[in-house]
Parts: C-alpha cells; sequence; structure tokens
C-alpha cells in the first residue's frame, strides 16, 4: 500500500490540477481583500474613525485600500504574486496585533485568521501563481 500523504503529492503534481488549485487558492485567499477594500471605500469615514480610535493615522488608509484591492485583485489575477503574497503576509500579522490585540475570545480568534492567512501568503510566495495567471509562474 502506497504512502497516502506520497499519493496526494504525486497526483497533485498533474499540471492542470495543480494549476487550477492554485487558481483556486489565488482566489480565495483574494477574496476577503478584494470585498475588505471595496467596504472600506463604501465607508470611508467610518473606516476613518476607526482606524484613529486604534490609534492608526487614517491617512494610511488609502494606501490600506490600495494593498487591500489592489492586492486582492493582482492576486485574482495572477500578477505580481509572489511580491503581493510577501505584502500582504506582513499585512496580516500587523493588523492582526494592531486591530485583535484584545485577550477576548473573539479578538483571538482574529489574530489567529490573520496570522492563518499570512501562512497562506507565504505559501503562495513560495509556489507562485500557476499557469492560469498573468505571471504564469
Amino acid at each position: 500500500m502506497k504512502n497516502p500523504n506520497r499519493l496526494l503529492g504525486e497526483t497533485l503534481q498533474q499540471p492542470l490540477l495543480k494549476s487550477t488549485l492554485t487558481l483556486i487558492a489565488r482566489f480565495l485567499l483574494a477574496l476577503i481583500f478584494i470585498l475588505a477594500g471595496w467596504g472600506k471605500i463604501s465607508a470611508y469615514a467610518a473606516t476613518e474613525g476607526y482606524m484613529h480610535a486604534m490609534g492608526v493615522p487614517s491617512d494610511l488608509l488609502p494606501l490600506v485600500i490600495l494593498l487591500e484591492l489592489g492586492g486582492g485583485l493582482s492576486l485574482l489575477l495572477g500578477f505580481q504574486t509572489r511580491f503581493v503574497s510577501a505584502l500582504l503576509a506582513v499585512f496580516c500579522v500587523l493588523t492582526g496585533f494592531i486591530f485583535h490585540s484584545g485577550s477576548d475570545q473573539i479578538n483571538q480568534m482574529m489574530m489567529l485568521k490573520n496570522i492563518s492567512m499570512a501562512g497562506g501568503f507565504i505559501a503562495l510566495m513560495l509556489l507562485g501563481a500557476g499557469r492560469f495567471s498573468i505571471d504564469r509562474s
């Protein structure tokens, strides 16, 4: 009997399957940032107020929107995937510590979500965008 880990690894090396799953991974990681960036545009003043209340200069909001919306779209299209993944990994960790450092259960779960997403971005940074992308890597 074959080792299931090895069998799965061999199966995932099939080019079409690997490319399709990489596209799905990019979509799943990008979705939250596209929606969050758009939400910040839609509720700009409220987001400025929240950032200010958390001690973050609201002058950074345009950069945050650019990173979330632009980075999310870039990931979705597979453009500059490794670089954008690195930026979003750092962003996830930083925003986790800034906005979710409270000791209550919700903040702890949100912090873990951010750290987990950073792990996904590190994996995507290593994997590349795949065949179905602008990068084609």
